[in-house]
């Protein structure tokens, strides 16, 4: 996501930092970079004049100290950056009923975030149903059905049915017992009178209590335009931004949102029920910077993890010890979450690591998986507790191995990242997460664990 330009914001401002003097060619080449990035992740150029224009004036500022001035333009720097993807607006459901209509042209992502947003609600204590009125998209209201029912959703769908508003009666008595309630709506190539009389007929008769739209980002700046004829034409509270991980117009979608005052409420990051995430500009811009996200994360570990599962695993982390079924667990998990390549920006210190991590890296584990949880209950409740057992009596792994149907090398597999999974948890347990780690330590993890990633 945005990676180039992550990049380019993290030398530069190490390169303020440790410069002795601005001098003229220093700044013209730092403005220089940023320009170019900022020009290749789609922003405006116009904020990008005027971006680069203050920086400018303060680097040659011969008014302030050397060391307040690199202060200053650092965190000018940041405040600019800011600035240009716009105001943090909650999304803050009630507890008492939610209506949330999702509206969007045609290939914006509506069906697959509508599922997404009843997961996301449905881990956070509520009682969620999705309902789809898209009668125009062929397979519309199947993919919404298919999408619920693997994620264990509530859902309200009539196929029989071509009139949205009669769908909706149908199932007003129904949706009364749900505190959430997630409406997909039908889509057209443009905003067309068409389309404006039906989301203006449905929000009367659903009465939304927030109607956001959904944009991809690989449209870009033209963002700008689509968000305005929204929310001038129905009144639009926000905005969701899909496909944050394929596009390098990312940036001209963020930019260009916060421009017409539209919140972004959430940003899709992949095709995953899980790939989503609620938009907060100085946490996506302390990403970008290379210092961590540690409250994504933890809210990204919410979404694949009930709580009874986040507690036994803490307290087993907090005793520097996790049991086999925890390595498990962990894998699902990260897997669920999109790797460990996915989830490391989010960690403080750790977007410094320059090993590659493997691109399968726990991805697509789940026959892997499968043959671990066949091992583990081929185990004894000793053998799980205590799986240096194995190593010390070879015996015990091929009465596993045998009892498994799986040839040892498999029950060596599963050994091995259990270890790797308890020497990182020991590795970090001295160091200040929510401090990030220094640079020895992740020059020291990334030598370690680097070459053991995979599976």
């Amino acid at each position: 996501m945005l990676e180039r330009l992550g990049e380019v914001l993290r030398k530069a401002t190490d390169k303020i930092a440790n410069a002795i003097f601005l001098d003229k060619d220093l700044v013209d080449s730092i403005i220089r970079d940023l320009q170019r990035a900022l020009i290749e992740a789609d922003v405006d150029v116009h904020l990008v004049k005027e971006l680069s224009e203050k920086i400018k004036k303060s680097a040659l500022d011969e008014r302030m100290k050397e060391v307040e001035k690199k202060e200053h333009i650092i965190k000018l720097l940041h405040e600019e950056l800011l600035n240009i993807l716009g105001e943090h607006k909650e999304l803050k459901p009630n507890q008492k009923q939610n209506v949330i209509m999702l509206l969007g042209l045609y290939g914006s992502g509506k069906t697959t975030t509508t599922a997404k947003l009843g997961n996301y609600f449905s881990k956070r204590g509520f009682k969620v149903a999705v309902i789809s009125l898209d009668t125009h998209r062929p397979a519309a209201q199947e993919q919404l059905k298919q999408l619920a029912e693997k994620n264990k959703l509530n859902y309200f769908i009539d196929v029989s049915e071509k009139n949205p508003i009669k769908i909706l009666k149908k199932y007003e008595k129904q949706l009364k017992g749900y505190n959430m309630v997630i409406i997909d709506t039908a889509g057209r190539h443009t905003l067309d009178v068409e389309l404006i009389k039906e989301i203006k007929e449905i929000s009367k008769e659903a009465k939304p209590t927030e109607s956001i739209l959904i944009i991809p980002a690989d449209i870009g700046q033209a963002a700008k335009q689509q968000a305005s004829q929204f929310k001038d034409s129905v009144n639009i509270s926000g905005v969701i931004i899909t496909r944050m991980d394929s596009t390098a117009k990312a940036g001209g979608a963020l930019t260009s949102c916060a421009e017409t005052h539209a919140p972004i409420y959430f940003i899709g990051t992949g095709e995953k029920i899980n790939d989503i995430e609620e938009f907060n500009p100085k946490s996506f811009l302390s990403r970008l910077l290379g210092m961590g996200d540690l409250q994504a994360l933890i809210e990204k570990i919410k979404l694949v993890t009930d709580e009874k599962s986040q507690n036994k695993i803490q307290k087993n982390i907090e005793e520097g010890r996790l049991t086999l079924d925890d390595v498990i667990e962990q894998v699902k998990s990260m897997s669920s979450m999109g790797g460990f390549d996915k989830i490391k920006s989010m960690i403080p210190g750790f977007s410094g690591i320059k090993t590659k991590i493997p691109e399968n890296f726990m991805e697509n584990q789940e026959a892997k998986v499968a043959r671990w949880e066949h091992i583990i209950k081929s185990m004894t409740l000793e053998e799980k507790t205590n799986p240096e057992l194995l190593e010390k009596q070879t015996s015990r792994m091929s009465r596993i191995a045998k009892g498994a149907g799986v040839p040892t090398s498999d029950v060596r597999a599963l050994l091995k990242q259990y270890k790797l999974l308890n020497d990182m948890i020991k590795s970090s347990s001295s160091a200040d997460l929510s401090q990030g780690l220094s640079q020895k330590q992740i020059q020291k993890l990334a030598k370690k664990f680097g070459k053991k990633m995979r599976l």
